[in-house]
């Protein structure tokens, strides 16, 4: 698994991700499915960037892996592990 990074929304997901309702200031959190299955149920967006997913310390996966993108809005404490 490599470490993609934060990333900001191109291609297919502009238009889907500059659409989402806001969680908060300028943010959405969203559930994020991959290609391969993976499941990521709470990760931010902010701007249109990918910028985290909770519990984790980087986001491993690229823009072009994600086969669904689905705003749950479901906030956590930043400090609070899962």
């Amino acid at each position: 698994m490599r470490a993609a990074g934060n990333f900001q929304f191109s291609g297919k997901w502009h238009e889907l991700v500059r659409n989402l309702p806001e969680t908060g200031m300028d943010y959405t959190i969203v559930r994020i499915v991959l290609n391969d299955g993976r499941r990521f149920d709470q990760a931010m967006i902010d701007s249109g960037r990918l910028v985290r997913i909770r519990g984790l310390p980087c986001i491993p996966f690229s823009e072009e892996e994600v086969v669904e993108i689905a705003a749950t809005h479901e906030k956590w404490k930043w400090n609070e592990k899962p």
